[in-house]
């Protein structure tokens, strides 16, 4: 399992090369940028923002400040971040749903690919599968197999409809 101190790393080492493209850019920041998790605090989603938000407010000289704006798989944070001006004081922190909810949903507000602008990649995390120990299967093959000849013997959980570990699911 990767480790948060990992995963800072990673991340503080991509913001470098955000900050030095920032850089270039004249006085950037020069007031708060509020930086929009689409997701509850103290997820995984939240905490990495909150580290690098953080980092990048000790190093940029302005608050780098992280507002939760839960709901809907994602999409009412990124519904706000896609209404807020396109000034870089507004940034939403992405992960797969947004590229899932594309697909999964008929008549977003949005069009997440036309409407937001990426800046850095932070991190890449895998998804893992973990079944009891007292369930006969040591393959997903396996499991499979077993779910299929077990109908509705089975329960899942998972973060939320549409998200990548329900989609894995």
């Amino acid at each position: 399992m990767i480790r948060l101190s990992q995963i800072a790393r990673v991340a503080i080492a991509v913001s470098c090369l955000v900050i030095a493209a920032v850089a270039t850019a004249a006085d950037y920041p020069v007031r708060a940028v509020r930086w929009v998790v689409p997701f509850p605090p103290a997820g995984t989603t939240d905490v990495l923002a909150r580290i690098i938000a953080q980092w990048l407010s000790e190093k940029m000289g302005q608050q780098f400040i992280v507002e939760n704006k839960p709901g809907a798989g994602g999409n009412i944070g990124t519904e706000f971040v896609v209404k807020a001006p396109p000034d870089g004081y507004t940034m939403l922190l992405v992960n797969p749903t947004n590229g899932i909810n594309a697909t999964l949903y008929k008549n977003l507000p949005f069009n997440f690919v036309r409407d937001i602008e990426p800046v850095a990649g932070l991190v890449r995390t895998p998804n893992v599968m973990e079944v009891t120990n007292s369930l006969p299967v040591k393959t997903v093959g396996e499991f499979i197999a077993y779910c299929k000849a077990n109908p509705g013997k089975i329960n899942m959980a998972s973060s939320g409809s549409g998200t990548s570990v329900h989609l894995s699911g």
